[in-house]
C-alpha cells in the first residue's frame, strides 16, 4: 500500500492507495461518523459498509446541487449531528465533491474523509481539497477550498466500473502525464491496453503516480493563486462542453485537452509531433478527440468560466509532453481560436 500525503494551510490530508474498504474503521477516529454515499455504491456494497447511518444522495451530475446539499444539511439536523460529528464521503466524483462541501459548511465545518471508489476520484475529485456543487448547469461554481483527513483508494472496487467510467479517470490520468511527467506518458503508451484492461500492477503505478503529482502540486498552492492552475489543463473548454452537451468529465476533458494542444501548436509552443502522440493516445484510451457541439453555445459557457477575471482567463497550454504552462489569455482570443478547429468541434469521434 502506498500513502502519499499532502500538507497545506486546511490541514494535513493523507492518501493510503490500495486500502480497502472493509478497513475504513481503522481510519475514523473516535466518537460518532455519518456516511454519504450514492444509491449505485449502496446496491454494490453495501454489506462492506460499517455500521454507521448511511445517507444517500442518488447518481449522477444531476444530483451535484445545492438543493442535494439543502437535504443533507436537514438531515443531519434530524440525526442530531454536531461539531464532533465526523462525515464520510464513499463513492465518485459526485459524492466526493458533494460531501466535501457539507462538511466543509455544516455547522462552519466538520471534520471528514473520503472513501473513493472510482477511477476518476482516486487520481482527481477526492485528491486536493476542492469540494463544491454545480449552479445552472455551470461546473463547481459554489464550494469551498477543505482537505479531507484521509483519502482511502480501494482499487479492488475499480473491477465494478463500466467502461466510460475507466476512460473518464484514464483521461485525468492523461491530463497528469501531459502537464508533469514525461515518462508517466510514455508508459501509458506502452500500457494503454493493461491501463484500460485495469490490470492490477498497471492500474496501481498509474493512480500513484496521478496522485503523487497532484498532491505535489496542491501542497504548494492550495488556493489556486499560480502552480495549482496547471490541473485545470483541458478543462477551460471541457467544461464548456460538459455545459452544452452530452458528455461525460472525462470525454469533456479530452477534447477540452486537445483544443488546448491543438492552440499549443498554433502559438508555436508545442511540437506538432507531440500533438500527434496525445491525439493517438487518447483514441487508444477510447476518448474522444472531436466534439459535435455549437461552438457558439460553447463560447458562452466559456465566457462564464470561474476561472475568469474580466476579460482573460487563466489559460493552461502545453510546452512539451511533461511539460505546461499558464498564460493570461483574452477570452475574444480564445473565441476565435475555437472556431479555427472545425475538424475538433465537429462531430462526435469515439474510437
Amino acid at each position: 500500500m502506498q500513502v502519499v500525503g499532502i500538507e497545506s494551510a486546511s490541514g494535513r490530508s493523507s492518501i493510503f492507495i490500495g486500502e480497502r474498504l472493509n478497513n475504513l474503521p481503522n481510519h475514523l477516529p473516535p466518537g460518532r461518523a455519518i456516511v454519504i454515499t450514492d444509491d449505485n455504491l449502496l446496491r454494490l456494497y453495501r454489506a462492506e459498509l460499517p455500521s454507521l447511518p448511511v445517507l444517500s444522495i442518488g447518481c449522477g451530475e444531476s444530483v451535484k446541487t445545492l438543493e442535494t446539499v439543502k437535504s443533507l444539511y436537514e438531515t443531519l439536523v434530524d440525526l442530531e449531528a454536531d461539531r464532533s460529528t465526523f462525515l464520510i464521503g464513499i463513492g465518485g466524483g459526485v459524492v466526493c465533491d458533494v460531501a466535501g462541501f457539507v462538511a466543509s459548511t455544516f455547522m462552519r465545518g466538520l471534520r471528514f474523509g473520503f472513501v473513493a471508489t472510482t477511477l476518476l476520484a482516486q487520481v482527481d475529485a477526492s485528491v486536493g481539497g476542492k469540494n463544491g456543487v454545480n449552479l445552472g448547469g455551470f461546473k463547481n461554481l459554489v464550494g469551498s477550498f477543505n482537505q479531507p483527513e484521509f483519502v482511502l483508494c480501494d482499487l479492488r472496487l475499480l473491477d465494478s466500473l463500466p467502461e466510460g467510467e475507466v476512460a473518464n479517470g484514464m483521461a485525468e490520468i492523461v491530463k497528469h502525464a501531459l502537464i508533469a511527467d514525461a515518462g508517466m506518458f510514455a508508459f501509458l503508451e506502452e500500457r494503454a491496453e493493461e491501463a484500460l484492461a485495469l490490470d492490477p500492477a498497471t492500474i496501481e503505478k498509474l493512480v500513484g503516480r496521478s496522485i503523487a503529482i497532484k498532491a505535489g502540486v496542491v501542497g504548494r498552492d492550495e488556493r489556486e493563486a499560480g502552480e495549482r492552475r496547471i490541473l485545470n489543463f483541458g478543462h477551460t473548454f471541457g467544461h464548456a462542453l460538459e455545459k452544452v452537451g452530452r458528455w461525460s468529465h472525462g470525454e469533456a476533458v479530452s477534447v477540452g485537452m486537445v483544443l488546448a494542444a491543438g492552440l499549443s501548436v498554433k502559438m508555436g509552443r508545442l511540437p506538432e509531433a507531440a500533438y500527434q502522440r496525445m491525439t493517438a493516445l487518447l483514441r487508444r484510451l477510447r476518448l474522444p478527440v472531436a466534439a459535435a457541439a455549437d461552438p457558439k453555445q460553447v463560447l458562452e459557457a466559456l465566457r462564464r468560466d470561474k476561472k475568469r477575471e474580466a476579460a482573460v482567463i487563466h489559460f493552461v497550454l502545453l510546452d512539451d509532453i511533461g511539460r505546461a504552462s499558464v498564460k493570461e489569455v483574452e477570452i475574444r482570443e480564445l473565441e476565435r481560436q475555437l472556431v479555427e478547429f472545425p475538424e475538433i468541434l465537429r462531430q462526435e469521434s469515439r474510437p
